[in-house]
């Protein structure tokens, strides 16, 4: 999707955005298409799935297999995951505030805004199969699993969509923030699905992925 957007970009007039409304060219269609991809994705992962990775499912309680030392982690560790988030947020913000700067100030438009968001899709799997450097240089997590930031996925994804005022891209951050909402409540009203001491399913014995063997430093 990053790829055809890039060259629709390239080959068609730049206001083709514009003509979405009107599905007068190629642009206007594929715009529907990934709109719909992602919001039937993103529905989908409001629901518990066996088809889905286990660290966006470990929120639900049907994957929580108590741990057979019930280990509570060291309020040193949970300090630690509250920082990391804390520091996660503040470079996004930065990030993606440069973004909004250059957007408003007429130095990329809307398209440029929709490929960043695809280079964002682009670079989530990136970090689940070979390096992400939340995990490496913030986090310190074991693996994808265990990643207290897994389902912030969408909502990073979409945030230069809420620069674009449309019901289309409107729409995509709204469900993604919703999701991200329901992560984050059920982090704090049930952290023991969160752990890997808490939480037998998280284990790397009951992990039938096995995505990290991608990574190098795995």
């Amino acid at each position: 999707m990053f790829v055809a957007a890039l060259v629709i970009y390239l080959a068609e007039d730049k206001s083709v955005a514009v003509a979405f409304y009107e599905y007068k060219s190629t642009g206007a269609y594929l715009l529907m298409v990934i709109w719909l991809f992602f919001m039937l994705e993103m529905l989908a992962r409001l629901f518990p799935s066996s088809s889905e990775s286990m660290g966006c499912q470990k929120q639900f309680g049907r994957n929580y297999i108590p741990g057979n030392e019930q280990t509570e982690p060291g309020q040193k560790q949970k300090r630690k995951y509250q920082q990391d988030v804390i520091v996660i947020i503040i470079v996004w913000v930065v990030i993606n505030a440069g973004v909004g700067l250059l957007y408003f100030y007429g130095i990329i438009d809307e398209w440029i805004l929709l490929l960043i968001s695809l280079f964002y899709a682009v670079s989530d799997v990136i970090c689940i199969l070979f390096y992400c450097p939340f995990q490496s240089l913030i986090m310190k997590n074991r693996c994808c699993v265990t990643c207290r930031i897994y389902n912030w996925d969408f909502v990073m994804m979409f945030t230069p969509m809420i620069f674009i005022k449309s019901f289309y891209s409107i729409s995509l951050f709204a469900i993604s923030l919703l999701i991200f909402i329901k992560w984050e409540v059920d982090y704090v009203t049930h952290p023991e699905r969160f752990f890997e001491e808490t939480n037998a399913r998280l284990s790397c014995n009951a992990c039938s992925e096995k995505l990290c063997s991608f990574k190098k430093d795995s």
